[in-house]
Parts: C-alpha cells; sequence; structure tokens
C-alpha cells in the first residue's frame, strides 16, 4: 500500500446477503479480515459497521446509511474500508454511483481487502472495476433466478413458496398448517362479510374484540380485503403462475 494512505481513519463495513451467507461467509470472519488489514497496513478503525442477511440493493440497509452519514457529517472520517466491492453493492449502477458519490463529490477513499488499488482514477483500473461488478450483478441475477425457480418448484408440488404466513396458520417443516386459534379470526372474518358488513365495520369489529392481526397490530379496511381475497382460505396455493389445491389447508368451506 503507498504511503499516503497509511494513518488513515476510516470506518469499516461489512455485509453479508442471506442467499450467499455460504459463499461470503460470516459477518465476523470479515470483520477479522477488515482489522488484520487495517493493522497490517497502519490504518486506523473508527467504527466497524455490518448490515447481515440483507440485499446488495440500496434498500433495508440500516448499515450503508450509517456509513453515509459518518461521510457526510464527520470530517476526520477519511474513507471506508471494505472487504471486497460486491459488499458494497452487487449493481453496477448502484457501485458506482455509491463510488462517485464517495469519492468524487465528498474526496474519500474506498479501500478493499481483496482489490488493491480500487479507488485508483487510471482508466484501465476503472474498466476492471467494471467488468468485477458485472460480473458480480449477473452472479446476482443468477441466485436470484435460482431462488425464484426453486419457490415455483415447490409451490408446483403444493409447497408454500415463502413469503409472510398468512394469518390463520403458522410454519411447520417448511410447510404450512392450520393455526387453530388464529383460523378462527379468519372465519370470523368471512361470515361478517357474507353477513353484509362493510370492509371498514369489519376491521373496527375485529379492533374492538381484541382480535390479533399476524403481526400485532391494528386491523384496517385494506388488511381485512386482503384475507378476503387471498385464496389460501378455500384451499388454494398460488405463487406467480402456479395454483395447486391444498384442501387440508381450508379454513373456508
Amino acid at each position: 500500500m503507498d504511503n499516503e494512505v497509511k494513518g488513515l481513519r476510516l470506518v469499516g463495513y461489512c455485509r453479508v446477503s442471506t442467499e450467499n451467507q455460504r459463499e461470503d461467509g460470516t459477518i465476523e470472519i470479515q470483520e477479522n479480515a477488515l482489522r488484520e488489514y487495517a493493522e497490517k497496513e497502519g490504518l486506523t478503525l473508527v467504527d466497524m459497521v455490518t448490515d447481515e442477511g440483507v440485499s446488495g440493493g440500496l434498500e433495508s440497509r440500516p448499515g450503508l446509511a450509517r456509513v453515509i452519514d459518518y461521510i457526510n457529517t464527520d470530517e476526520t472520517i477519511q474513507g471506508i474500508l471494505i472487504f471486497k466491492l460486491d459488499r458494497l453493492a452487487r449493481d453496477v449502477r448502484i457501485q458506482e454511483n455509491l463510488i462517485h458519490d464517495i469519492q468524487t463529490r465528498k474526496g474519500k477513499r474506498i479501500i478493499s481487502v481483496k482489490e488493491p488499488d480500487l479507488d485508483s482514477k487510471d482508466p484501465m483500473r476503472v474498466l476492471m472495476r467494471q467488468i468485477l461488478g458485472s460480473f458480480s450483478q449477473y452472479e446476482k441475477s443468477l441466485i436470484a433466478m435460482r431462488l425464484s425457480m426453486g419457490r415455483i418448484n415447490k409451490a408446483r408440488k403444493g409447497g408454500f413458496a415463502g413469503g409472510k404466513t398468512p394469518i390463520g396458520y403458522k410454519g411447520e417443516n417448511s410447510d404450512l398448517m392450520i393455526d387453530n386459534l388464529k383460523a378462527d379470526t379468519v372465519r370470523s372474518i368471512f361470515q361478517m362479510k357474507q353477513n353484509g358488513r362493510s370492509l371498514r365495520d369489519i376491521a373496527r369489529e375485529l379492533n374492538k374484540g381484541g382480535y390479533p392481526t399476524s403481526r400485532g397490530g391494528s386491523w384496517y379496511a385494506g388488511t381485512v380485503r386482503y384475507i378476503l381475497a387471498n385464496r389460501i382460505y378455500q384451499g388454494n396455493i398460488c405463487y406467480m403462475t402456479e395454483n395447486v389445491s391444498r384442501q387440508e389447508l381450508a379454513i373456508i368451506q
């Protein structure tokens, strides 16, 4: 490493996503690598910020938001230290926008343990960085496609393809089974609708009666509408183009 980098005050940033934890290891592996690198190269790690089990997009990444806040508000922070560039982002557009914002606009450094001279302005280095980013984006798309196909195949066989467990059910061995206590709430909703009650009236009655929602919050007309429209309560598992009958899961006959 060049001498002008030694002694820099940096924030360490680590990320693992649910689908590639096996490939990239745990947060602890990345943290240890960053600390060892900083000690070896004479860098000062002011803080270690992590995002665990999140995607490479910008949504729901509080750790990255904290790093950006460091960059924007703390003049003593001179850059960030990452394990690999794809821990910052696996989308080339997001990657390059972040690099532009951190390096060009803020004048800070981005240093990678696995990729020397990552923030070099040499055209060939920039090209290689973008090529590596394109490969990471392609790999991310492949992972998403495999996950989607896996869910479709599971739904095709009548299994629960994932997502939030609908009220009235509970998960068991990666499948669903009826939760008898909460199923009564679903039956009450359908009965009230059959009796001509409006969605707003049903929500008001559920809140008044202390019926719990799936997340423990309040009932709203939109929540009631979603339940009434969900075909799983008639015993139909639906996911994208797949629709399989599972009458043992029918709550409403």
